[in-house]
């Protein structure tokens, strides 16, 4: 024997089920994941250490490669990536390709990269920078003068300082500098203005 049902129960059951579905579908559906706000977690995720005390950076003037003279107070008013490095560092060369992926993305909202050469000629620089696709600020520290002055004991090591010219943190060996914990710990410090 073969029952029909009333019409009525089919509305009523289609109008439920595309109820139920639209409650469940923000479930279902794949979300963007929200992110909080660069707080001290971020510091912590990304090991980089905070200062204790707010300490201006040392000014300091460097050659690049083309042999002009570039100035640590000439980019005041950008977040800079300071990071100090060598050719035989292997660290180094593992990150330098996520630095440069961080570069491209941030230079036009303010993030300036600049990479410090510890004791190495242009020479043993430019094929290594070739090699790699760098297109970020590389100077030369020769006689690792500028080195030593900010306490370069180890590398790679990188400082970042904000457009008040101020430090806000220290990174000791290599990180991935393209996580999504490092692309909001930035634009937290380029969301600040330097006044």
């Amino acid at each position: 024997m073969n029952r029909r049902l009333p019409a009525g129960v089919w509305l009523w059951g289609g109008l439920f089920l595309v109820l139920a579905a639209a409650v469940a579908a923000p479930w279902l559906l794949p979300r963007k994941i929200e992110l909080p706000p660069a707080s001290e977690s971020y510091y912590k995720a990304l090991r980089i250490e905070r200062p204790d005390k707010t300490v201006v950076a040392p000014d300091f003037t460097l050659e690049d490669l083309s042999r002009k003279s570039v100035s640590l107070r000439n980019v005041r008013g950008k977040v800079v990536f300071l990071n100090f490095w060598a050719t035989w560092c292997v660290p180094c060369r593992e990150e330098m390709p996520a630095m440069e992926r961080l570069h491209r993305e941030l230079k036009g909202e303010g993030l300036e990269v600049i990479a410090v050469n510890y004791r190495e000629t242009e020479k043993e620089i430019a094929p290594f920078l070739k090699e790699l696709g760098l297109t970020f600020t590389a100077l030369l520290d020769p006689d690792g003068r500028v080195s030593e002055e900010y306490g370069v004991w180890s590398l790679p090591l990188s400082y970042f300082v904000n457009r008040k010219g101020e430090f806000v943190g220290k990174a000791v060996g290599s990180r991935d500098w393209t996580s999504q914990e490092t692309k909001i710990f930035f634009r937290q410090l380029l969301a600040k203005k330097s006044s």
